[in-house]
């Protein structure tokens, strides 16, 4: 009985500590293992947007942001040709107490998962085991996973755990999405990212986005003298092995950012034993769960890119709704197969209500901040900057996707379409052309509006 549990968790990130304290919490036992119990260390997730704050009170896990000394964030600062764009989060109430206004939290990604995983290991019913997951156990004669094959480091011998549900949330380098979907992540870019000291960025408290050319930089603090700057560089990315990639960011990127973080910045790269990472951007459209006995959650089943930093926000909004659908007094017993195949059935379809907007938001603002030398991306970005720029709902509808605050994906096309007839409008009124250039000039900048975003759409609407 001790190998014996009602759900087991492969992961010990935001998915599986969530999962572990939420169903733990509803009276279910819960194993979590993970390969490494010790604090990660990696350059993405260290922004929680103020609909992951939510998600973090619904689930009870809002002090993992404290005592970590994470920096509050009320917006972005956004960068181009030289001229900035304030975009701050939706003003809540009239008040000057920063604790009651909306905001997001920046913080060390591993610090944050350790309060996690404390939190976890504090619930009832919840057993961490620090074992790598080798493989899961499929029932002789069917398709339904039952358990999992799992050993610790320096052993050879491998144990065995059951439980009726196995949550595969092993993150975007998943050993395991392969037994479900045939699908491949689609890489588009790598960022690249280091930590400077004591970088004063354009507005306190504010991340802050450059568009530069050919793609973005991001930057916000983690903590009270720490900054952290990634650099998203599409591929194939210059080698770092020989300095190509140093110098590129040295003469290509830092130039085309604010002077007055360029001396920081150059300084920082000139030191060649300070240390480049890498982390893949790209894109995973959500899959249908098939298999009997397990869910695929996190990263490991949904990726977008983390420029809007939406990936921790979907991810616990996911844990939230799965426990809904999964609660004990719906399905008592998780050993009812078609129930609970039934309720993640739904849960496929549930999702979509928090999930698409940020996962279209994410690819559709990547492509326009990337554009390049593209003429048509180049004007909707200049035109989605400008739309900003107007304020009230042409600012406020936008950043409340950006934020997960709103989730309606109407709301996404409807501004993602109505900055696209404001560049149409910037056409009409700026061009010296004939009317039909500027007619079919028009058509380019809706069809490329369409292009860019449809395909998206469709990723997360088809059966």
């Amino acid at each position: 009985m001790n190998h014996h549990y009602d759900i087991i968790c492969v992961g010990a990130g935001v998915v599986g500590c969530a999962a572990a304290k939420i169903f733990g919490s509803d009276g279910r036992r819960v194993l979590v293992l993970e390969r490494d119990l010790t604090e990660p260390d990696r350059i993405v997730g260290e922004l929680m947007q103020p609909g992951g704050m939510d998600a973090l009170k619904t689930l009870g896990l809002e002090d993992c942001t404290e005592k970590i000394d994470a920096v509050s964030c009320f917006g972005y600062s956004i960068y181009r040709d030289g001229q900035y764009t304030h975009v701050p989060y939706p003003i809540q109430s009239n008040t000057d107490d920063l604790k009651k206004k909306i905001q997001g939290k920046s913080f060390h990604h591993g610090r944050f998962i350790q309060n996690l995983r404390q939190q976890a290991k504090n619930t009832i019913n919840v057993t961490f085991k620090q074992m790598t997951v080798d493989s899961l156990i499929r029932e002789d004669g069917l398709e339904q996973v039952i358990g999992v094959r799992a050993q610790e480091k320096g052993k050879d011998i491998q144990e065995e755990f059951y439980a009726p549900l196995t949550i595969v949330a092993d993150g975007i380098f998943s050993k395991f999405r392969k037994e479900f979907t045939d699908t491949k992540p689609d890489i588009r870019s790598q960022f690249v990212g280091f930590i400077v000291k004591n970088l004063d960025l354009p507005m306190i408290n504010h991340g802050f986005v450059a568009i530069t050319d050919p793609s973005v930089v991001l930057m916000y603090q983690i903590g009270s003298h720490e900054t952290r700057v990634l650099v998203d560089i599409p591929e194939p990315v210059p080698s770092n092995a020989n300095g190509d990639l140093r110098r590129h960011l040295q003469e290509v990127v830092i130039p085309q950012l604010p002077k007055s973080l360029q001396p920081k910045l150059q300084s920082y790269l000139n030191d060649d034993q300070q240390v480049l990472r890498m982390m893949p951007n790209g894109f995973l459209p959500p899959f249908a769960n098939q298999c009997l006995g397990v869910i695929v959650l996190g990263d490991a089943m949904n990726i977008r890119h983390p420029l809007t930093g939406g990936g921790m926000t979907v991810a616990l909004q996911d844990v939230i709704l799965l426990q809904q659908l999964l609660d004990r007094s719906v399905i008592p017993d998780l050993h009812a197969h078609d129930l609970v195949m039934q309720a993640i059935d739904c849960f496929h379809w549930k999702r979509k209500r928090h999930a698409m907007s940020i996962n279209i938001l994410a690819m559709s603002l990547y492509r326009l901040f990337s554009a390049g030398s593209h003429p048509a991306l180049l004007q909707l970005q200049q035109a989605c900057v400008d739309y900003f720029n107007l304020g009230g709902q042409c600012l406020e509808g936008p950043v409340g996707l950006l934020s997960g605050l709103r989730r309606e994906p109407w709301t996404l096309i409807y501004h993602f379409f109505a900055v696209a007839m404001y560049a149409v409008y910037q056409q009409w009124c700026s061009s010296g052309d004939w009317p039909w250039t500027s007619f079919n000039k028009s058509i380019l900048l809706l069809y490329t509006a369409c292009i860019t975003i449809f395909p998206y759409l469709w990723s997360e609407i088809k059966p």
